[in-house]
């Protein structure tokens, strides 16, 4: 049975292993949950699948939990990137969250001609995709890469890995996955400025790439990521 609270650690999980919680993981079980000696907590670390863990050490700064049963095996998500230009910083912490929840295997910062953001915290949108994992019940965490240049990734583009381009200038235009191949998978979404029409012509001519609508309204960059995520999730991924 799973334990109500769960946390990702970065440690080996299973029967009979004895884990060590950080300060912060330690503070909140022990002092926002008020769990104690005895009690249960899940725990999953990306590899080993979830385990209901038994507390053995309580402290203020420090904490022991000791594996007793696996109540999930770890669940792989789709071969899917999600590619996107950063925006505001609640918006990207968004997007990285729901990219998470939604089954992305990587999250890819992208900077394009007419990206706002220079610059992102790598770490702390780490940090998000771990909590938002933590949440969904999910036994995965996907990597947040650093930032990158788009052209730089498209110059280094593996053939093998398809694209789902999602293209504001084809509001309204019919386009559909339904004769899309599975497989590796990537998601690109563009900043609030859209494409750059180099970008655009670019995109459009790589065989990898598959134009895509996103219905006949524009929408916010991180509407467009969950739009995006759902129709491919429903046509190529584990959805279905």
């Amino acid at each position: 049975m799973t334990a109500k609270t769960r946390l990702f650690v970065d440690q080996p999980l299973a029967e009979g292993n004895c884990v060590s919680v950080s300060q912060a993981q330690a503070h909140y079980l022990f002092g926002v949950m008020r769990l104690a000696v005895g009690g249960a907590v899940s725990l999953f670390n990306g590899k080993d699948g979830e385990w209901r863990c038994e507390i053995l050490e309580a402290g203020k700064r420090k904490g022991v939990l000791r594996c007793t049963v696996q109540t999930k095996p770890l669940q792989m998500p789709p071969d899917l990137w999600l590619c996107f230009a950063p925006i505001k910083k609640t918006r990207t912490d968004f997007i990285v969250e729901k990219a998470t929840e939604m089954g992305a295997s990587k999250i890819c910062p992208v900077q394009t001609e007419f990206t706002n953001s220079e610059r992102i915290k790598q770490e702390r949108l780490q940090a998000h995709a771990v909590e938002a994992a933590e949440q969904c019940g999910g036994t995965y965490v996907p990597e947040v890469i650093a930032l990158s240049k788009l052209s730089t990734m498209l110059d280094h583009w593996p053939e093998e890995r398809q694209i789902m381009f999602c293209d504001e200038t084809e509001l309204g235009v019919a386009s559909s996955l339904a004769s899309a191949s599975r497989g590796p998978w990537a998601i690109l979404i563009g900043p609030e400025g859209g494409f750059s029409p180099a970008e655009r012509k670019r995109l459009h001519s790589m065989p990898e790439a598959h134009v895509v609508s996103l219905g006949p309204r524009i929408l916010r960059a991180d509407t467009a990521a969950v739009a995006a995520m759902t129709i491919w999730q429903a046509a190529l991924g584990d959805w279905v």
